[in-house]
């Protein structure tokens, strides 16, 4: 069999890559040009707002770089993701985009578009039918749930692609996608081993993270071969080494061995690493097992109200020593004087010196910092209401008489002003769960000759 030949340009589309690179990659005349445009790791605000969280120049320079090379050189170019969350807005953005640029570059090809949304009637049905699993973390899904959620979105696998690429789209846009399948769906197509294929797909979508010195903003090369799969650098100051490979094989996995997908999962108890020299490493090994039924990842979002914030600092040791008790009171102290602001929103005090990152969780929750950075974080049904709530935090907390005391002109150091800062909308995953369906019927294909 053949190599097959991937070239994985970074790890999110926007993030940018050295031209240098890619012209080192496509010097291998790769048989496909596949990236990962979007993510769930930003969080639900963009799935809910419609928005994405790459930059709309970053995103045109680096496609303007991929189109060109895919369609003068005939290398299909497959997006998965597009415009981060991948919802019916985010879709369109990237499409426009690329609409735009085939104008600009004056290029031609047929476009494949793949919607990724869910309506709630399917989730719904679904519910009814005992076809929906909740996800690790997640609460049971409900018909409440569903009619507060706005943006739903199915992560398809490497069957809706595969269709687009069979209707012979030279450049294929897709919505939410399992982040391997954009690049294991054409070499799965053409016969090679749907293990190593997802398996290398793990891999590139992150492009050259997995490398050492590991970075998201470079390319990558992927070998398949019939029964192993090569990593190879495209950067003179990068190498792919078997710790930086296996280590990135367990990214983001709550399992090192069985890695669940749509359709199955890959098993990679036997899995190999071998050093080939000249920074390039050989993997094998992998497999993939089908499930008796298929499953989806439905990810939706629903907003829960708006957000306003302000930050400072603390450099005084008696306050820093009792910072958590201090704390405690002041919300005490604005449960008193406005207790209808904390009825209807959240308060929250990221401790940055102490725990803001782990939380309950962090192991040295009581060393101390010689200085503290507190962020005040209140969430409301409204924007006032907001605003209102973290004021009054916030001047309480200036102004607070806390035991041993010596300063009496303020608490906080504040670096900007205003200090009170307004952060819009904040939305939550409300959807996080598994519905059993087909591979095809959530993914509605449209083709577009440019």
């Amino acid at each position: 069999m053949a190599r097959f030949t991937i070239l994985s340009p970074t790890a999110i589309l926007g993030y940018g890559f050295p031209e240098s690179s890619f012209e080192r990659g496509l010097a291998h005349n790769p048989d496909l040009i596949a990236v990962d445009a979007g993510s769930a790791d930003p969080g639900p605000y963009y799935l809910g707002a419609g928005k994405s969280f790459t930059d709309r120049a970053a995103v045109r320079r680096d496609l303007s770089l991929l189109l060109r090379a895919s369609v003068s050189r005939g290398i299909p170019l497959v997006i998965g993701s597009a415009g981060g969350a991948g919802a019916q807005p985010h879709l369109q953005w990237t499409v426009d985009i690329v609409k735009e640029l085939a104008d600009e570059l004056a290029l031609s090809f047929r476009l494949g578009i793949i919607a990724a949304d869910v309506a709630g009637e399917v989730l719904l049905q679904g519910l009814q039918q005992h076809r929906v699993e909740a996800l690790t973390g997640a609460a049971p899904l409900t018909a409440d749930i569903l009619y507060q959620t706005g943006a739903m979105v199915a992560q398809m696998g490497v069957e809706p692609i595969q269709q687009a690429l069979n209707a012979g789209c030279d450049v294929v846009v897709a919505g939410r996608a399992y982040d391997p399948a954009v690049f294991a769906a054409l070499p799965m197509l053409r016969g090679y081993d749907a293990g190593l294929a997802l398996h290398l797909g793990k891999i590139l979508e992150c492009a050259a993270i997995a490398a050492s010195p590991g970075s998201g903003a470079d390319c990558a090369l992927g070998i398949l071969e019939e029964d192993r799969f090569i990593l190879q650098p495209l950067s003179e100051s990068r190498s792919f080494t078997p710790a930086s490979v296996a280590a990135h094989t367990l990214y983001e996995k709550s399992d090192p061995y069985i890695l669940p997908g749509p359709g199955g999962s890959l098993d990679l108890r036997n899995v190999s690493f071998e050093n080939i020299g000249e920074g390039r490493v050989a993997v094998s090994g992998s497999c993939f097992t089908p499930s008796e039924d298929y499953y989806l990842k439905i990810e939706g979002a629903r907003r829960v109200g708006y957000r306003s914030i302000a930050i400072a600092g603390i450099r005084d040791p008696i306050m820093i020593a009792s910072i958590a008790e201090i704390l405690e009171q002041v919300r005490s102290r604005v449960n008193e004087l406005h207790p209808a602001g904390l009825q209807q929103g959240s308060l929250h005090f990221h401790v940055y010196g102490r725990d803001a990152v782990m939380g309950d969780r962090e192991p040295q929750r009581e060393k101390l910092s010689h200085e503290l950075g507190i962020v005040i974080d209140t969430v409301c049904p409204d924007p006032e209401a907001a605003d209102t709530l973290c004021s009054l935090t916030r001047s309480t907390l200036l102004h607070f008489g806390y035991g041993g005391r010596i300063a009496t002109a303020g608490n906080l150091a504040f670096p900007f002003s205003p200090s009170d800062l307004r952060a819009g909308e904040v939305y939550e995953f409300s959807v996080y769960h598994l519905l059993q369906t087909d591979a095809l019927s959530l993914f509605p294909l449209s083709i577009v000759e440019l």
